[in-house]
């Protein structure tokens, strides 16, 4: 089923899933519609280039009217370009994780994650990286703000237990409900202020122990349920040894084992 995405030759609107179109354009035709219509809404964090665990939850997610895609696109996974054409074709709002960041040459990188975000980088092109880092850290909407890792940066973040320093991480954010991703840990409880803290996981590396890909999806009555897909996860592993080679070798190790202790 993902034979073709194995391929290097770049996608054009005729090969790729669906239908491509700037990221910009996406993400303005998203906030130009009326997201308070009785409409469910999809919320997907942290695929990471993973193809086929995007395309497992799409199948999935019949459902979901539009969706919060919430940054690390494309950093790690095998398919990273044609990660986000497929989510181009999303009628869809973007914001940026450090993922996008860290591709684009952010002086943050970590040293052991420079050869994968430069591997990354290669593959997505110059014109999509620029894009992907043009793209804004957080959206606000009804009472809810959406964030990768929390309102004050996108390197740090909230665990499903308490932590002391939460309320250091909360930014302007008093009251209403605070969607984030980046650990990779699904969960949702309250958090500083009454807040209540949502992470709906990751769709391309789970690290919560269960390697099915995780989303969550927004009800019209403001409910949250979380949702998990099976997908063949070792294929995902060893395409990132194949297309990444040795600077992915954690991440499709991460990926085998569902755990961040790879």
């Amino acid at each position: 089923m993902f034979a073709p995405c194995w391929s290097s030759a770049p996608l054009t609107p005729a090969t790729m899933p669906g239908r491509s179109r700037p990221i910009a354009e996406s993400a303005k035709r998203g906030t130009t519609r009326d997201y308070s219509s009785g409409m469910t809404l999809g919320l997907l964090y942290d695929v990471h280039g993973n193809l086929p665990a995007l395309e497992a939850v799409l199948a999935d997610a019949g459902d979901v009217d539009s969706w919060l895609l919430g940054g690390d696109y494309a950093l790690f996974g095998a398919w990273p370009r044609e990660t986000v054409e497929r989510l181009r074709s999303l009628d869809a709002r973007w914001i940026r994780g450090n993922g996008e960041r860290w591709t684009a040459g952010a002086d943050d990188v970590p040293g052991p994650v420079q050869p994968a975000a430069d591997r990354c980088a290669e593959l997505l092109g110059d014109s999509l990286v620029r894009e992907l880092a043009e793209l804004p850290e957080t959206l606000s909407d009804e009472g809810v703000v959406y964030c990768h890792g929390c309102p004050v940066s996108d390197v740090q973040s909230f665990f499903p237990e308490p932590a002391p320093q939460e309320e250091e991480l909360m930014g302007g954010v008093e009251e209403g409900r605070l969607v984030f991703g980046h650990t990779h840990l699904p969960f949702a409880r309250l958090g500083p202020r009454g807040v209540e803290l949502v992470n709906p996981g990751s769709a391309g590396m789970p690290l919560d122990g269960d390697h099915r890909a995780a989303y969550a999806v927004v009800r019209d009555d403001g409910s949250v349920e979380h949702r998990r897909v099976a997908y063949d996860h070792q294929a995902s592993a060893d395409a990132i040894r194949e297309r990444i080679g040795e600077a992915g070798e954690q991440a499709a190790r991460r990926v085998e084992r569902a755990s961040f202790d790879a």
